[in-house]
């Protein structure tokens, strides 16, 4: 069986554009997020220590669809994320696996520092 599915970025902003109540967790570094992230997500670095607690801060509800995503098609961060998310219990649990490269190559905007310098 599979734990999580995988989102595609035109199912990601018809999400976004439907306000679907889910939550979008950016899982690459601080650095990373500050930087750039999607509009409105939220960060947990799953290489840290606290992810878990984070996740479990942010998304109280085991129910809630989560979505995880990293920098691009070829990064493993959100698979890994969306694993850990399975294992803890989550039953919604979406990666977006085109992560930020995808994301700008649809033409959509990001939010953050460097984000507003390109916008």
């Amino acid at each position: 069986m599979e734990e999580f599915k995988t989102l595609t970025r035109e199912e990601l902003k018809s999400w976004m554009d439907e306000e679907k109540d889910f939550v979008l967790v950016d899982v690459l570094s601080e650095g990373s997020y500050n930087s750039k992230h999607l509009p409105g997500a939220k960060h947990a670095s799953v290489k840290e220590s606290d992810f878990q607690e984070k996740i479990q801060e942010m998304v109280p509800e085991k129910d809630k669809p989560v979505v995880v995503y990293c920098g691009s098609f070829s990064c493993q961060l959100s698979p890994f994320a969306a694993h850990k998310l399975s294992e803890m219990g989550y039953t919604e649990v979406y990666d977006f696996e085109g992560g930020l490269a995808d994301w700008q190559d649809g033409g959509y905007s990001l939010e953050g520092a460097t984000a507003e310098e390109e916008n």
